[in-house]
C-alpha cells in the first residue's frame, strides 16, 4: 500500500508526514508524530479522549483520516501551554483536582477550549453540554465543570 504525503499544519507549525490511507489522525499524531495527549478510548467516537481542533471545529480525531488533515489546521492539547507556561484551563484543571487518571483529560481540555472559545462566558449548564461528548470514569463531572468556569472567568478578567 502506497502511503499519502500530507502537508499541514499542528499547532501553528508547519508539519508534513506520510501515512497509509486507512490511517487516522490519532494513530498519525501520535504513532508518526509523537504527539500522544490525545488518547485511544474507544475508536468510535463516541468517548472524547481523542479529540483535537481541526479547522476549528472539534473532532474526534479517532474518526478522521490523517490524510483529511492535508491543508488544514489542526490543535492538539499539545499546543495549548506555552513554554513552561500552561493554559489556563490546564492550571484550572490541576487547581480543582480535574483530573484523575489522566486519560480523559486532554480531550476536556481540548473541548473546553473550543467551548470557551465560542462562548467566553458560558453558564455551567453551557458548560455540560460543551463537554457532553468526553466521558469520564474517574473525577465525575462536577470539578471538571467548575475548572472550566473558573477559568472561564480568568481569561475573561472576571
Amino acid at each position: 500500500m502506497a502511503g499519502v504525503a500530507v502537508s499541514t499544519t499542528i499547532n501553528g507549525d508547519s508539519v508534513e508526514y506520510l501515512c497509509q490511507p486507512d490511517e487516522t489522525l490519532l494513530e498519525v499524531l501520535r504513532d508518526r508524530l509523537g504527539l500522544t495527549g490525545a488518547k485511544e478510548g474507544c475508536g468510535t467516537g463516541d468517548c472524547g479522549a481523542c479529540s483535537v481542533i481541526l479547522d476549528g471545529r472539534l473532532v474526534c480525531s479517532c474518526l478522521v483520516l490523517g490524510a483529511e488533515a492535508e491543508g488544514r489546521q489542526v490543535e492538539t492539547v499539545e499546543g495549548m501551554a506555552h513554554g513552561e507556561q500552561l493554559h489556563p484551563l490546564q492550571q484550572k484543571f490541576l487547581e480543582h483536582a480535574a483530573l484523575q487518571c489522566g486519560i480523559c483529560t486532554p480531550g476536556f481540555l481540548i473541548a473546553a477550549k473550543d467551548l470557551l472559545a465560542k462562548n467566553p462566558s458560558p453558564t455551567e449548564e453551557e458548560i455540560r453540554f460543551g463537554l457532553a461528548g468526553n466521558l469520564c470514569r474517574c473525577t465525575g463531572y462536577d470539578k471538571i465543570v467548575r475548572a472550566v468556569q473558573d477559568a472561564a472567568n480568568m481569561m475573561r478578567g472576571a
